[in-house]
């Protein structure tokens, strides 16, 4: 069985079949056990298909192991500092909050385990063979599987799902030491926060990291090299993020170029085009994810990569060899663990025979978990415009939600952009951006709304409990019909 990674805890336990050299027959072999690998696992399986995972390093892939739990953990343990640090606003006298980071990793690793150990247990259960080693597609469309003692298996299976996911793009210049230069996976295994840092790229990555490395005490600034931060972002949204960053003290620059940076004891000074320079004792390189493709063996088998390193698919997301699919992060489709689970499932689906409709791109669910939060679904208003609709936008700030007023977290608003009618009113939803306390948890409405192409007078019908945040919803609904309550 090979040795756990270095960035993991050695007390996690990985459920694993040992590679024997033997050939095996399976319905579906599927190599990757992230997201997209695991979810069309789970789903073939509970249809009676005959499954084989492989993968080389952890089941669950980035989401589980590397990304999104382990950084929404620590977004929570900034929560619950910033909590703790304003609770005299409620009159619970506290004294200065400290932060113990070794126990809040701890408790990362510990979750990290349980939803690991769940997930192994949960495809035991449906039975898939998982193999342990790196899985190539040969040209006949057999997988082999090179295990880490040196032995081989040989997977034939009716179909091959290529779901090897992805790793930190990084910059020229900048060598990864993690120490000074950190991408998302060395972040996770720092055993305290540096005192400051740069965090270079401003989308989702980096503003959620940015966010809790500051709430945790770190002095950050934030380096992006285009015109805003969140690209793709709405900006009236964009604006209520960078407010509320500055507001706590982080400096974000946007518009700059790297040149290289020059390591000094106890960090490193970074150059900017221009000859301005950024001090900083880490800096954190979140400039996006590039496919694992290299590793698949996929020269001479028909299966075509682009110049980005993406499996080249269509709409289905077949390859073009005739029963070898591409999912996920491994494929130029947005890199989020909820899109891959789409696709697994649409894959499925073909192999079954049974009905299956594609992922429609431009309507998928965007979540931020930065401070505040960000949410949304569909067309920006300038996108919404650019298409060429006549667009009609309401926005409902959280100031006079009695919700948020509880909670004492008011910043933000909800924004719903949709087609204007001839008497001004909304017509159907075009797009819904939220910022703001818990949104994340608050997008289903809107994502209902764009995705069954509903209209606004539709929507205004239903009734929001009270007092909730999802009023806020409601009312920006409302006023699109022309006779909003409060605005």
């Amino acid at each position: 069985m090979r040795a756990l990674p270095s960035w993991a805890p050695a007390t996690l336990d990985v459920v694993r079949e040992e590679v024997v050299p033997t050939a095996e027959n399976f319905d579906v072999a599927i190599i990757g056990g992230g997201p997209g690998g695991y979810a069309a696992a789970l789903y073939g399986a509970a249809a009676g298909l005959r499954i084989a995972i492989v993968e080389n390093r952890r089941l669950g892939g980035t989401c589980l192991n590397r990304g999104c739990i382990p950084a929404k953990e620590l977004l929570q343990t900034a929560e619950v500092m910033r909590t703790v640090q304003e609770s005299d606003r409620f009159g619970v006298k506290s004294s200065d909050p400290a932060l113990d980071f070794s126990a809040s990793t701890a408790r990362m690793w510990s979750v990290v385990d349980q939803l690991v150990k769940g997930l192994g247990t949960l495809l035991k259960g449906r039975k898939v063979s998982i193999y342990d080693g790196t899985g190539t597609l040969g040209g006949d469309g057999t997988v082999t599987v090179s295990g880490t003692d040196g032995s081989t298996a040989e997977l034939r299976a009716g179909s091959v799902i290529l779901a090897s996911g992805s790793v930190p793009r990084t910059l020229p210049g900048f060598e990864v030491d993690g120490t000074v230069v950190l991408t998302s996976d060395e972040v996770f295994q720092l055993e305290e926060l540096p005192r400051t840092v740069a965090v270079v790229g401003g989308g989702a990555i980096g503003c959620e990291f940015a966010s809790m490395m500051r709430d945790l005490g770190s002095e950050v600034t934030v380096l992006e090299a285009l015109p805003q931060v969140l690209p793709g972002v709405d900006e009236d949204v964009v604006k209520v993020v960078v407010k509320a960053f500055e507001r706590r003290g982080m400096k974000i620059r946007t518009g700059v170029r790297i040149e290289g940076h020059d390591p000094h004891e106890g960090g490193t000074t970074i150059r900017l085009e221009g000859g301005d320079t950024v001090e900083a004792d880490a800096v954190v390189v979140s400039v996006g994810r590039r496919p694992l493709s290299e590793s698949l063996g996929l020269d001479g088998t028909g299966v075509r990569v682009d110049e980005r390193g993406f499996v080249v698919v269509d709409e289905w997301c077949r390859t073009g060899v005739d029963g070898v699919y591409a999912i996920g992060d491994l494929i130029a489709t947005p890199g989020l663990a909820h899109v891959a689970y789409a696709e697994a499932i649409l894959v499925i689906k073909q192999i079954l025979g049974e009905p299956a409709v594609p992922v429609e791109y431009g309507r998928v669910p965007w979540c931020v978990y930065c401070h505040p939060e960000v949410a949304f679904v569909g067309m920006t208003e300038r996108a919404a415009k650019e298409a060429g609709y006549d667009v009609v936008a309401s926005k409902h700030r959280w100031a006079g939600n009695g919700r948020a007023m509880i909670l004492g977290d008011t910043e933000g608003m909800v924004k719903i952009v949709a087609e204007r009618k001839p008497d001004g009113t909304g017509g159907r939803v075009l797009g819904v951006h939220l910022a703001g306390p818990w949104v994340t948890e608050q997008l289903g409405q809107g994502y209902l709304a764009v995705n069954w192409e509903a209209e606004v007078a539709e929507i205004a019908q239903f009734i929001q409990p009270h007092p909730s945040l999802s009023e806020n919803f409601g009312e920006t609904v409302l006023t699109l019909t022309g006779r909003g309550l409060h605005g």
